[in-house]
């Protein structure tokens, strides 16, 4: 079994879907940060199954929400002094730039390729986005 050290204080995204670890580690340019991350994969899951966790030493300033366009499962632990100071879900954030790519080849994107793919909240519950130019919305594979 593998043992990873916990953290004095840091930040871990737990519950990624198996798999799913380096888009998130990308996205958030973990790789630019002058600390310690780790990466767990396909970790033991008694809800999912396997999973994989992000484990990221000091608490930098990151934009975590925007974690829940690519994963909306990830959940987020603050650890201060050894311990989980705060737990939390992700929420959909509203408008969504640069992370998600339209699939339509008749959408503006498609040609201009120097506009950013926007994207917009159409449904808040089930996490579906539409493109700001053409609507077409965004299905999570």
């Amino acid at each position: 079994m593998l043992n990873i050290g916990g953290l004095t204080e840091g930040v871990v995204l737990d519950h990624i879907k198996a798999g799913g670890s380096m888009a998130i580690y990308n996205y958030l340019n973990l790789e630019k940060l002058d600390c310690s991350v780790a990466i767990i994969k396909n970790a033991c899951s008694n809800k999912m199954g396997k999973k994989d966790i992000i484990k990221i030493e000091g608490i930098p300033e990151l934009d975590l929400d925007m974690i829940a366009v690519l994963d909306p499962t990830v959940t987020i632990n603050i650890i201060r002094n050894g311990k989980i100071a705060e737990k939390r879900s992700l929420r959909f954030p509203m408008t969504v730039t640069g992370i998600i790519k339209c699939k339509n080849p008749r959408c503006i994107t498609s040609v201009e390729t120097a506009l950013p793919h926007t994207f917009k909240l159409a449904d808040p519950e089930k996490g579906i986005y539409r493109c700001m130019y053409c609507e077409q919305a965004f299905k999570r594979n």
